[in-house]
Formats: structure tokens, C-alpha cells, sequence
């Protein structure tokens, strides 16, 4: 990507931790993200603690329209397929006068939002673990709590550097399709 490094925002580590949201409806489809930048994010994720150090994690950044357009319609019909479950947080957001109704319908309404425009986003990091986790217990739990620090230290570098980020799951329904993409 050809635009420039952006400058670090200065924010305190309170700043920092209060402020990381994900970002949904006001991402700058727009504005391109400098490759620079990514890898300065990812220097935190690889920094973060993993279970026994094993640091089994990668992270791939996908930038190419194609990929990104193609990784967008597995989220769409992930977001499709989630929307219509029963008990899904999209499924139980549908009174605003219930307690904490309001807020749950305005975060499903911006996570559709995304659906609708995630093919626009200019650059996906998308934290993976190799191989494939197909038992329970202690093992998955463990391979999966080593991967989130990491994606969260991405997130707050990412943050103080002024770049929206969300936090999304959705995709995990077609996890095998992405593979095709590639």
C-alpha cells in the first residue's frame, strides 16, 4: 500500500484499553492502510502470552480485492445463516425497551452494516492457529486462549495508531471455504 505510516495517537494505556472498540460503521473503507503499519501492529500480537510459549499462532493480512471480496461473501452468508438462529444474540435483539435492548439492537445493526460492506474493508488480519481443533477439553481451550492476547495486543496497537478494528467470529462457520480462497 502506498500511503503514509500514520503517527501514533499518544494515548495512555487507560486511553488505550478504554477505548479499543470494535468499529463497525465508522471504518474508512477508503483510506488505505500501509503495509508498515500492519506489520508494526502484528510486533505487539507476537509479543503477547501464549500457553507454555509455544507461540503456535500466525496471522495472515489479506490486502488483494479478490480475496478480500471472496473472504466478504463467507461472511455474508455467515452473518445470513447467524441472524436466522434461534437464540443467537441477533435473534434475541428485538426489543429496544428490554434491558439492554437499545444497545444490543444498535450492535446488530452495525454488525449487518458490516456484513453488507466487509468486502470494502482495505485489509483483513485474520489470526489463525494451525491445523484444525476438532477435540474439546483442555486442549482446545488451551490452543484457542493462546490465540486471543495476541489478536487483542493486534487490536490495541492498531488502536493507538488511529485504524478501526472489529472483532468477528462469523466467518468461523465457512472457516474451511476461506481455504479455497487461497
Amino acid at each position: 500500500m502506498s500511503s503514509q505510516p500514520r503517527e501514533r495517537l499518544g494515548l495512555s494505556v487507560h486511553d488505550v484499553l478504554t477505548t479499543t472498540r470494535s468499529v463497525r460503521r465508522r471504518l474508512d473503507f477508503d483510506r488505505p492502510v500501509d503495509d508498515e503499519l500492519i506489520r508494526e501492529c502484528l510486533e505487539y500480537a507476537v509479543q503477547a502470552p501464549t500457553g507454555s510459549n509455544r507461540q503456535g499462532w500466525r496471522f495472515v493480512v489479506v490486502t488483494d480485492p479478490e480475496k478480500r471480496a471472496g473472504l466478504a461473501d463467507l461472511y455474508r452468508q455467515g452473518w445470513e445463516r447467524y441472524v436466522g438462529m434461534a437464540g443467537s444474540a441477533a435473534a434475541l435483539a428485538t426489543d429496544e425497551n428490554s434491558e439492554g435492548g437499545a444497545q444490543q439492537m444498535r450492535v446488530m445493526r452495525s454488525a449487518a452494516y458490516l456484513a453488507e460492506n466487509m468486502h470494502r474493508v482495505p485489509a483483513k488480519v485474520i489470526p489463525c492457529l494451525p491445523g484444525r481443533i476438532d477435540r474439546s477439553g483442555f486442549g482446545a481451550t488451551s490452543s484457542l486462549a493462546s490465540i486471543i492476547p495476541s489478536a487483542w495486543s493486534f487490536m490495541l496497537g492498531a488502536r493507538e495508531r488511529g485504524l478501526g478494528t472489529c472483532w468477528t467470529t462469523i466467518h468461523l462457520m465457512f472457516e474451511e471455504g476461506g481455504i479455497d480462497i487461497f
